[in-house]
């Protein structure tokens, strides 16, 4: 039987690794709500167990990949945190069917999941986790998380320019949120975004008649890139970790 198909008696068999986990236990564990919430999400038809629709009693095994709202979940304690210096090419993606995915690029011994995307054909920062609580913490608040980067195009910067782009730009059937821009060289400048639109950047400098020659993400929050070479990874410390976490839990109006 799969455990997707459970009934009330088989939900009531203890936890083990040939049982699996019950289903809001497995949402608790990872710091996301309660087990009453989770019960909830599943009777609200947003869960779903390797892309199959969780039910009251559904149990989880060794792994398969839970999501709420299309998020993942990873009741794991022992949580790892990520700095990835992408280099061009790599997808981030966890889809094994994708031969450049970031997951088979690190090759890292647990099970670790990209926070938010960059683009193919950018490089710069990239965060990874399997700490679940945290991954939807980011990707559920788009408009207050503050994403830096470094931004080389085919013309000359113009004031005229950045101040348009400071504005809000019309791309995607909307105007993009203010954001931030300082010109770091004749063709280069630095751009501070508060939300995360598909290929924003290449899109608000294509509404000007610019194309994007290189673009480096070296921020995320409180994340900086520093040094770190180009394609390799390092733990973030504790004190970063403390930090992110109490920036997705208390954001403020305003970031550096």
């Amino acid at each position: 039987m799969s455990p997707l198909d459970t009934d009330d008696q088989e939900s009531k068999a203890p936890d083990s690794p040939e049982t699996g986990i019950r289903i809001n236990r497995y949402i608790s564990s990872s710091g996301f709500c309660s087990r009453r919430k989770a019960d909830e999400y599943v009777a609200d038809g947003v869960v779903t167990v390797d892309d199959i629709p969780a039910v009251a009693g559904t149990r989880v095994l060794a792994g398969q990949v839970v999501r709420v709202d299309g998020a993942p979940l990873f009741p794991d304690e022992d949580y790892v945190y990520i700095a990835l210096h992408k280099p061009l090419g790599i997808t981030c993606t966890s889809d094994k069917s994708d031969k450049d995915n970031v997951i088979d690029y690190l090759h890292f011994d647990k099970r670790i999941y990209p926070i938010g995307r960059l683009d193919k054909t950018s490089t710069g920062l990239l965060l990874l986790t399997n700490d679940g609580s945290i991954v939807n913490k980011i990707l559920r608040a788009e408009g207050r998380h503050e994403k830096e980067y470094l931004v080389e195009v085919d013309k000359p910067v113009t004031p005229e320019f950045l101040s348009s782009m400071q504005k809000g730009v019309p791309i995607l059937e909307r105007i993009t949120m203010p954001c931030k821009t300082q010109q770091t060289g004749s063709h280069t400048f630095r751009i501070i975004l508060m939300q995360g639109l598909n290929r924003q950047i290449r899109r608000m400098c294509e509404y000007h008649d610019y194309q994007v020659r290189r673009l480096k993400r070296t921020r995320i929050l409180n994340i900086d890139l520093g040094n770190l070479p180009l394609g390799e990874w390092r733990s973030l410390t504790f004190k970063e970790v403390r930090d992110l976490k109490a920036l997705v839990e208390h954001p403020p109006t305003t970031q550096r």
